[in-house]
């Protein structure tokens, strides 16, 4: 009895923090649409929003982090793009959220290794749905700007995840105890 009564304590607090990192998540997207990048391939962005999947993978764990991101992919696509973009977003963040679990757990990387490699993953599952809508494979000659720009971002979103992270380690150590 008593475990269900602790449950029902902390659920709130989860809520409210899901709902907090959801809305960082959303209002990073907005922030992205404000200043759009063209370096010579469609879709490069500092992937702001990567910087809530980051922080989140370390704070709430795998599960919530992928609720986060993908509610904030389907607002964000509604809000800001179109069913389109909701595809290649709704790609390149599976891509990206698998490879940076895998990374993650492997204990081999940090947060910056993390973040690149979703940056990168990113980009790739975007190619990908990319490649299957044009129905060719030619969209691929993008994929080098697009790794430099995915490992460029990745470097700056994981550098301040970890800053995050660090300054909010008090209050993980806390949660736990």
């Amino acid at each position: 009895m008593k475990k269900t009564n602790e449950t029902n304590k902390t659920r709130p607090a989860h809520t409210a923090l899901y709902g907090l990192l959801i809305a960082l998540a959303f209002l990073f997207s907005y922030i992205e649409t404000l200043f759009p990048i063209y370096l010579g391939a469609p879709g490069i962005k500092l992937g702001l929003a990567n910087l809530v999947t980051v922080v989140g993978l370390y704070t709430v764990g795998i599960p919530g982090t992928i609720m986060v991101s993908l509610v904030r992919v389907i607002l964000a696509g509604f809000t800001f793009g179109n069913l389109f973009s909701m595809f290649y977003s709704l790609a390149g963040a599976a891509l990206s959220m698998a490879f940076m679990v895998l990374c993650k757990k492997s204990g081999w990387f940090g947060t910056v290794g993390v973040s690149v490699i979703g940056g990168v993953g990113h980009n790739v599952g975007q190619l990908l749905i990319a490649a299957f809508v044009v129905q060719t494979a030619g969209v691929f000659a993008y994929l080098p700007v697009l790794l430099v720009a995915g490992t460029i971002a990745g470097m700056l979103i994981g550098l301040l995840g970890g800053m995050i992270l660090t300054r909010l380690e008090a209050y993980i150590k806390k949660g736990k105890g």
